[in-house]
């Protein structure tokens, strides 16, 4: 009976629950949700003092954690670059510290630094240098030292200075590899001017003109006590720092006359529609704009609330218009980008599909129309303000902002209080004002279009715009190779030292024998920590037919080329090679051991005796090689020469040793590649077979793509040898 009633309530339990009505819940829009205005920001007020030698410091004291960091801010920058030695301050402000001290190399204060977890770095800007510092409270007064003396007396140790040239020089020719990158370069190019120290290009020349000394000039110039301001803030008593600071710095007394203005931007507008052409992109990347102005000026705020609206995020016009209704482009955006002390840019920029480049060009045309003629809405405006005064906060999130912000203003010579003076002024902006600014300053007359694409894929031409398409040359300047000396007396000690090489290496007549030759090698490349072991297959046909087959730890790579034109198969599949490795494989074409002994019979080349026992062997496309003969025997016992450009620019040494008779032909076993005065390879020759009958069709078979045999770490991934990196023995 008990469990009939149990069993009778757990169904009627049932039905009710079964028969209950629930409702929704109703919850409010997010247009009724109310936030309190933000509390209104204290900026903290730094201790401001003036050392005996001139030099100003700014103190501002926090305590949350055991840390004081500070920057010293130098009046320089690389508008200051000679017209011929481009890049000279941005070398000069990253060798001042990899460079070291008299006393530390950079290495030992890397060693130093890490062992206390601190850093000191410097760098020079298009306005202003740098040299910053960060520590533990404990480790404040080994760093500051250290510090100081990097400041007053850095050593731009050659070694630097070399390594400092050759990534600059790397950068030079990675500078067409990104799109967008090329498209933001030519555009500033453009808008300010290219013969102008805001517009111009840093070529392989320039870099090739800078030499240490001019470092330790620009530094003497520009780096003295009175033209620095130094910046502090951490945990420390401000009194007890004065006078630390005191006698760390104060007998710092060098003086340079007071450094000149800045050069003043003096571009006009450059309307017209320029184009890049890349043949390996899907995409087009644009820039679409003019020349901005300053952050004083008055129109500031209100030209960021229209740009804002204009493509400031997702809400934007262009970008519901670009993306969300056409599909063309998936980043699209708008930027008034003004600079303190000389007019920014104003720009629009993003990427679309290569076939919609017009629809998206003439898209930005029609939006950039409407807001010059009516009004935002009311939406539009308070959305644009917000979010303009919500990322304030941002600027005073850490106390470090506060003083850097303020040591900015006073070097740029604005008020302390610019920045609450301009967001009062972006708080006050109208629809007026937004429709006042876009028709004064956004001015279609004025635009540039610059566009990076391959026009084959537009499918409407960009001349459908109605403007005049003007190319734009990506060709990176080539260095020029210093001619080799042509005087009677040493083209004819060449001569003489040259036929003693050809003998040596089995006769002249024996050399011009070889039609194809071919040797199997263990490769060992050398990295910072570690060593890569690689075995390599080198195979060759005269004049220029070349392959290369290596097997690394991890995949096998193999490159062709006949000479004019081949391909590179590797992890990425089989891919044409581009035109600087074409000239890199070239280069060690050019560096044969047999094609360098038989130069005399090439009226192409010049040789000459650089030197007693120096061979230097040019040639007119500008390849050059210096060969030191060993004098005992007569055979090639180093090769030197640098790098192309697109390789670094490195300075190579390659050193013969274990020299056999194979076939008649005297050919080395080993030899050493040193790369920058440090060993990069050691190359072990196995065998070599000469006139094995090899032909152009089976070097140029080309190989099924390859699959890595283990995952490759991202972190310390091993340098795998170029496409043609060790020197290969006679044709």
């Amino acid at each position: 009976m008990i469990k009939t009633l149990v069993f009778s309530l757990m169904l009627s339990m049932a039905a009710g629950a079964q028969t209950e009505v629930r409702h929704a819940i109703v919850l409010p829009s997010y247009k009724d949700l109310k936030y309190p205005p933000l509390p209104p920001l204290k900026v903290p007020d730094p201790a401001e003092i003036t050392l005996s030698n001139g030099m100003k410091v700014m103190l501002l004291e926090d305590h949350e954690l055991p840390l004081i960091s500070g920057a010293a801010l130098i009046r320089t920058g690389n508008l200051f670059d000679p017209p011929n030695k481009k890049g000279l301050a941005g070398l000069t402000g990253e060798v001042l510290r990899s460079g070291g001290t008299k006393a530390r190399t950079g290495d030992q204060l890397d060693q130093d630094l890490e062992n206390v977890a601190a850093s000191i770095e410097s760098q020079i800007g298009e306005t202003n240098a740098t040299l910053s510092f960060s520590c533990l409270k404990e480790n404040t007064d080994q760093v500051l030292a250290l510090f100081r003396d990097l400041l007053s007396s850095p050593e731009f140790r050659q070694d630097k200075v070399d390594l400092a040239k050759t990534q600059s020089r790397s950068e030079i020719s990675r500078r067409n590899d990104d799109p967008d990158g090329i498209a933001q370069r030519e555009f500033s190019d453009i808008v300010y001017g290219r013969n102008t120290p805001y517009g111009w290009s840093i070529e392989y020349v320039d870099i090739d003109n800078i030499q240490r000394q001019d470092l330790v000039d620009f530094y003497r110039r520009y780096y003295f006590p009175a033209n620095i301001t130094l910046e502090v803030i951490g945990d420390f008593s401000t009194a007890e720092l004065k006078a630390k600071l005191e006698q760390i710095f104060g007998s710092w007394k060098y003086t340079q006359p007071s450094v000149p203005a800045f050069p003043k931007v003096e571009a006009k507008p450059a309307p017209g529609l320029f184009l890049a052409s890349k043949d390996d992109i899907t995409q087009t990347f644009f820039h679409v704009g003019e020349l901005g102005g300053e952050l004083r000026d008055k129109d500031y705020p209100a030209l960021e609330v229209a740009s804002e609206i204009l493509g400031g995020g997702f809400s934007s016009r262009l970008f519901q218009s670009v993306r969300t209704k056409h599909g063309w482009a998936y980043n699209i955006s708008a930027n008034w980008a003004a600079n303190y002390d000389h007019p920014g840019t104003f720009a629009i920029s993003g990427s679309t599909q290569s076939a919609h480049t017009v629809d998206t060009l003439k898209a930005i045309d029609q939006e950039l129309e409407k807001i010059r003629t009516t009004e935002v809405s009311d939406d539009e405006l308070q959305t644009a303000k917000d979010t303009v005064l919500n990322g304030f906060v941002f600027n005073f999130d850490r106390p470090s902002k506060t003083i850097n912000r303020l040591m900015i203003y006073q070097y740029y010579g604005y008020p302390k209080d610019f920045i609450f003076q301009y967001q009062k002024a972006i708080a006050n902006v109208t629809k007026a004002d937004v429709l006042r600014v876009a028709q004064e300053h956004l001015q279609p007359k004025n635009l540039s279009y610059v566009a990076v694409g391959n026009p084959k894929d537009f499918g409407t031409p960009l001349a459908s715009l109605g403007m005049k398409v003007e190319p734009i040359d990506l060709t990176i300047p080539e260095p020029k190779q210093a001619a080799a000396q042509a005087d009677p007396a040493s083209l004819a000690k060449g001569k003489a030292l040259l036929e003693r090489v050809q003998q040596a290496l089995g006769g002249a007549d024996k050399l011009a024998a070889v039609k194809d030759l071919q040797f199997h090698a263990d490769v060992e490349v050398f990295t910072p920590g570690a060593s890569m072991k690689v075995k390599q297959t080198n195979s060759f046909i005269a004049p220029s037919t070349v392959r290369q087959d290596n097997e690394l730890p991890f995949l096998k790579q193999s490159v062709y080329t006949d000479g004019t034109s081949g391909w590179l198969s590797g992890m990425q599949g089989v891919q044409t090679l581009t035109p600087p490795v074409l000239k890199q494989i070239h280069g060690e074409a050019f560096r044969q051991l047999a094609s360098l002994a038989l130069s005399d019979r090439d009226a192409d080349r010049t040789v000459n005796q650089a030197a007693d026992g120096v061979l230097d062997i040019t040639s007119k496309d500008g390849e050059r090689v210096s060969i030191t003969v060993d004098e005992k025997t007569g055979l090639p016992a180093k090769l030197a020469y640098t790098q192309s450009p697109a390789e670094g620019g490195t300075a190579v040494e390659e050193i013969f040793t274990d020299w056999r008779d194979v076939d008649g032909l005297h050919l080395p076993f080993q030899w050493s590649v040193m790369q920058g005065g440090k060993k990069f390879a050691g190359v072990t020759v196995q065998d070599y077979k000469i006139n094995s009958g090899l032909t152009a069709e089976t070097l140029g078979k080309k190989p099924a793509p390859s699959t890595p045999t283990m995952p490759v770490t991202p972190a310390m991934p091993p340098k795998p040898p170029a496409p043609a990196a060790p020197p290969a023995p006679p044709q």
